[in-house]
């Protein structure tokens, strides 16, 4: 529940916040403002909430992280209010509506923060009672920049109702927790419906059950789809029949299918034909579904390895949520996970990891290479590709004195051929040369680099290696 009116003068009297400095402005989230204030040679940090529900301002001792991106209203307040003095504070009656005249060097302004559940707002005035800028905009209200705030009609002498509300009263053991604002801010961090450790708990379970029923559901279909593709060294195989019993393909004619000896089983076996074809035009159909097999396998494999990760991330964050005693941080914590992947900032286009103190990039696709080689990439960091084979780039960052180990060589080698069409071939060559000696094709595709003074390495393809590496993924 919110604050009521004795409850909010209460408060008030105890913060005692007349003659404070705002030194700081923090706001973590969508709902909640934290002003950081000081006054003979004491400090506060004043929460102000505004979650339906959940409407209070008192002082707080929980450490309030800043938000990911700085949010509208915050920097409004940085910009205007930060080292404002706080001349008066008081409640409008019993409105719960709290009036605060700032000044600022010559500059005077009002602050009113109202603590209605259903309409909670802190809205920042001239003199003159214009609009400035408010928490959040209701144009419905006329609360935007350039409109006039009503203020609410009030009275000093409370009408029955009003009167009869009381202070609550808390029965926390804990030494030292005095005031009422110190009782304030331990129930409602650990029973309010938003901003409580409690909920939010809740909260990261359901969000995480979703999350991992949502990516297992989807692991078991790629992986039913990845063992519909296990038939592709057969079409390579069939392939192979044909050229090797091509003298009989005229018997087959009729029937249309080639009924010979398999070498590799020493028993009889059949194979569909088209009789209006030779026998290389009826291979190179077999060779070319093994091909779009091939690489359907590589890209689901591709897929399956990455919903593995996000698997294990979930879990990983999971664990962090669980851990977390500052509701605010959790808050965030789940605000960012309940982000789409597409809309979350990452520090690097495609994939990256912290192996082994090195920081290997892997760019998956054109627009991954190409955004890696403009935005991330520098002269001296090493580039490597699979030979032969479509595929990615990998970048080894430059370490400044340090000479590339040959393991961490050998590492991006095999992520090179990993993220390549020659995946399955268990042996390839990658070649590598610094990025400075990579020449862009003019008007050619994407990406697209001839690279110089290149060197070669032949890789042997290790999955464990690869999952090794995999688990230093970096996330953010």
């Amino acid at each position: 529940m919110s604050l009521n009116w004795k409850e909010i003068d209460l408060v008030l009297e105890e913060l005692n916040l007349a003659g404070a400095f705002i030194q700081q402005i923090v706001q973590p989230g969508y709902d909640s403002l934290a002003l950081h204030v000081y006054r003979q040679g004491e400090a506060k940090t004043v929460l102000i909430c505004l979650a339906a529900g959940a409407c209070r301002i008192h002082e707080t001792h929980i450490a309030i992280p800043k938000n990911d991106k700085p949010l509208r209203f915050m920097e409004f307040m940085r910009a205007r209010i930060k080292g404002s003095r706080i001349a008066a504070i008081r409640q409008l009656g019993q409105e719960r509506v709290i009036a605060c005249r700032l000044t600022h060097g010559e500059e005077s302004f009002s602050m009113y923060i109202r603590l209605w559940s259903g309409a909670a707002n802190i809205i920042v005035t001239d003199t003159n009672n214009i609009i400035l800028d408010t928490f959040y905009r209701r144009p419905a209200r006329g609360e935007i920049t350039g409109g006039v705030f009503a203020v609410p009609p009030w009275s000093e002498t409370p009408d029955e109702k009003a009167a009869a509300r009381t202070v609550r009263t808390f029965d926390f053991d804990r030494e030292g927790l005095h005031s009422f604002s110190e009782n304030i801010d331990r129930w409602y961090s650990e029973h309010a419906q938003s901003l409580s450790r409690e909920s939010l708990l809740e909260q990261a379970e359901r969000m995480y059950t979703s999350n991992r029923t949502r990516l297992e559901a989807h692991l078991e279909r790629l992986t039913k789809r990845c063992r519909e593709f296990d038939a592709a060294d057969r079409l390579k195989h069939e392939g192979d029949l044909i050229l090797t019993y091509g003298h009989d393909l005229s018997q087959a004619a009729k029937t249309g299918t080639l009924v010979c000896t398999d070498y590799e089983t020493g028993q009889e076996t059949a194979v569909r034909i088209d009789p209006e074809k030779t026998a290389a035009e009826n291979a190179a159909v077999y060779y070319e579904r093994y091909k779009k097999a091939l690489s359907g396998i590589s890209a689901l494999e591709a897929e399956i390895a990455e919903t593995k990760q996000k698997l294990s991330r979930l879990d990983a964050a999971y664990e962090t949520w669980i851990r977390e005693p500052n509701p605010f941080v959790l808050q965030q914590l789940l605000r960012r996970q309940a982000t789409p992947e597409q809309k979350q900032e990452k520090k690097y286009p495609g994939l990256a990891y912290d192996f082994k103190g090195w920081t290997i990039l892997v760019g998956r696709n054109a627009a991954e290479n190409d955004a890696l080689l403009r935005r991330n990439v520098k002269g001296q960091d090493m580039w490597l590709h699979a030979r032969d084979w479509a595929g990615g780039y990998v970048f080894i960052k430059n370490r400044p004195g340090k000479t590339i180990p040959l393991e961490i060589l050998i590492a991006a080698g095999n992520l090179a051929v990993h993220h390549s069409k020659g995946r399955r071939a268990g042996t390839a060559d990658v070649y590598y040369t610094q990025a400075k000696n990579l020449k862009r094709v003019k008007d050619g595709p994407k990406g697209l680099v001839i690279p110089m003074r290149e060197k070669n390495l032949c890789v042997a393809c290790s999955p464990e290696l690869i999952k090794d590496i995999e688990k230093h993924l970096i996330t953010t």
